[in-house]
């Protein structure tokens, strides 16, 4: 393979969830604008729509298609799984993107509150990776790639059940990476710090909190959505096609102090 086709998507199709703001909006621009066609999908239509707006105003010879579903639900899995089939061209990349969190003390929390949170950070990535396996492993070559998180990692002031929720995305990745090896999908997931989004900008606008993340954050400051999405694309690009399994902090070094 030449160089310029290690780090090219191609003739690749990708299906980026959560793809309507922060990371996953940011990814989806870096996947087209490495010459992929994405399936973009995500709950709010009126976001999904103003962001579809841009990424063809950006990329006039890209392709994406979207669809507004919920996949924390069956029903929206199902929908969108129906949704693929229905396009008729494939699926060679996975990025589990969609997330949220409540942050409370431990015992603070509801059930419904909790178990909402598996629902949508773990439940529905564990879903979309079994419901592409049959369409990933018709490619000699295909990637999944889950967004988890330094709260999975080490403790950080997010709430137990977030911190639980991503944890297990990152041993999923690491099941999956070696059960789905010989079919020829590699498995590697990100694990995110503070990223400049809409969901983390409440905590940022507060001063004492944001120097408080800064101390403990080598380089000083907050990451941008497009770092991480940069990471994600390489990690779908032939030119990481030996890698495998792995849990790839985006965190400016945070992973190194703790918080």
């Amino acid at each position: 393979m030449s160089l310029a086709a290690r780090w090219r998507l191609d003739g690749q199709v990708a299906l980026v969830t959560g793809a309507s703001a922060g990371i996953g909006r940011a990814t989806v621009d870096e996947l087209l604008g490495l010459g992929a066609t994405v399936l973009a999908c995500a709950r709010d239509a009126s976001t999904l729509d103003a962001a579809v707006a841009d990424w063809r105003e950006d990329h006039p010879e890209g392709e994406v298609h979207v669809l507004s579903c919920d996949v924390a639900t069956t029903e929206g899995r199902e929908r969108l799984f129906d949704w693929i089939e229905g396009l008729g061209i494939g699926l060679s990349i996975l990025v589990n993107n969609v997330g949220t969190n409540q942050r409370r003390s431990t015992m603070d929390y509801d059930e419904a509150e909790w178990r909402a949170l598996f629902e949508t950070n773990l439940f529905s990535a564990f879903e979309l990776c079994r419901g592409a396996f049959p369409l990933l492993r018709q490619h000699a070559s295909a990637a999944i790639v889950n967004v988890g998180s330094v709260s999975g990692a080490t403790h950080v002031r997010t709430g137990s059940p977030y911190g639980m929720t991503k944890a297990a995305v990152h041993q999923l990745t690491r099941n999956l990476a070696a059960e789905w090896a010989p079919e020829g999908i590699r498995v590697n997931a990100v694990l995110p710090w503070y990223i400049r989004t809409r969901r983390t900008s409440p905590m940022l606008a507060d001063a004492d909190y944001l120097e408080a993340v800064l101390e403990r954050t080598p380089m000083g400051r907050v990451g941008e959505p497009e770092e991480v999405a940069a990471t994600i694309a390489f990690l779908c690009l032939p030119a990481s096609s030996y890698v495998t399994a792995q849990c790839v902090a985006v965190d400016g070094g945070f992973l190194n102090y703790g918080f």
